[in-house]
């Protein structure tokens, strides 16, 4: 009974802020989490516009140092002169060149909290919306895949005086909701920013905002952040990813040309710091990197079974136990081995006994 009645309240209280959480089981906030977030689009979210470059993020940043958040932002690239300028802003990109590469970007930072703001340059060469709308909705599945315990807020477009992005804008934006409200009904922590406060006064130049606007826009992540918070969706940062060293010597565990094709060959390669040497380990007992699992070949479990990358379907054979300085798949009960201890690059790993040797050894190192 008392879950009926607070459901609804924090949903009333979503709707009143500008974001849409509604479905979602209620939980008591917990301000002091910390968060590792992800300010993932293209130019606006660089910063193209502000005096500082810090565009939102830096706003954004103050609102929840306040309220008690430990934060650190994350991202391969950064701007502006706030203390943590990281970030994943890609000016002129359009949402499959984000998608390209999200999966690396995800895999190596792993946030728990992602603020998404792309479709500007889609909408500014399509001809039609429908293509924009589609790619926006594989997005949102592909980072709730990469990082499925992370809050996704997904803004609408920001008001632009540019005739072929508001032909398309106010359609985008509907669909942006839908495809939020999809992405809740399967039980994802996705959530719509309603970003229509912002009017064009607020810009800069055709496309992006100036200060004004993107405190504004700070301010609706801000509350995206709060009513997130308020449902119970906010979970601490996972353990950040990290490289994955095999026992033979200067060799660590690398997805082959850092592919993201079920199949793609797990090996090793000589350590360096790309991202397709980054793991994590999830508490259902798989190793992801790249977005997706380290698998058993065919769920089989024989001696020599080829180990890969597949997408995560909560297998057996995508099961990986701590053992004896390695690790074990427990339904085959064989461990994840190096064949014939082989020093060369490009070694595919395998299923093997376990026995202790070097080739089965595989250590944590951190990242730099």
């Amino acid at each position: 009974m008392r879950k009926s009645r607070v459901l609804p309240l924090i949903s009333l209280v979503a709707a009143a802020l500008g974001v849409t959480v509604a479905g979602v089981t209620p939980a008591s906030a917990a301000p002091d989490t910390p968060l590792r977030v992800m300010p993932l689009g293209d130019s606006i979210t660089w910063g193209v516009g502000s005096s500082t470059g810090n565009g939102y993020r830096a706003p954004l940043w103050n609102r929840l140092a306040a309220d008690g958040h430990p934060l650190d932002f994350v991202g391969t690239v950064r701007n502006g002169s706030m203390s943590d300028p990281d970030n994943e802003g890609h000016s002129g990109y359009r949402i499959d060149q984000i998608a390209a590469l999200a999966d690396a970007s995800l895999t190596r930072y792993r946030p728990n909290v992602v603020t998404l703001h792309i479709g500007t340059n889609d909408l500014q060469g399509a001809s039609e919306v429908d293509s924009a709308i589609a790619r926006l909705r594989s997005l949102v599945n592909q980072i709730t895949a990469d990082v499925p315990d992370a809050t996704v807020l997904v803004a609408s477009l920001v008001v632009s005086t540019s005739s072929s992005e508001e032909r398309w804008r106010g359609t985008y934006n509907q669909a942006t909701r839908q495809i939020v409200s999809d992405a809740q009904a399967a039980g994802k922590r996705v959530a719509f920013v309603d970003m229509s406060s912002l009017t064009t006064a607020d810009l800069a130049d055709p496309l992006h905002p100036n200060d004004a606007g993107y405190q504004k826009m700070a301010d609706a992540f801000h509350r995206g952040v709060q009513a997130a918070d308020s449902a119970g969706w906010l979970r601490n940062p996972a353990p950040a990813p990290a490289r994955v060293q095999s026992g033979i010597a200067g060799k660590c565990m690398d997805v082959n040309g850092a592919g993201t094709a079920n199949g793609t060959a797990v090996q090793t390669w000589s350590c360096g710091d790309s991202a397709n040497q980054y793991w994590s380990a999830y508490t259902d007992g798989t190793l992801r990197s790249m977005g997706k699992c380290l698998d058993a070949a065919g769920g089989a479990t024989a001696n020599g079974t080829k180990v890969q990358l597949w997408s995560c379907h909560g297998g057996a054979n995508q099961v990986w136990q701590p053992y004896n300085g390695g690790y074990r798949n427990p339904a085959s009960g064989r461990c994840l081995d190096v064949p014939g201890s082989s020093t060369a690059d490009g070694t595919q790993l395998v299923l093997w006994d376990c026995n202790g040797g070097s080739n089965q050894k595989w250590t944590t190192l951190t990242a730099g």
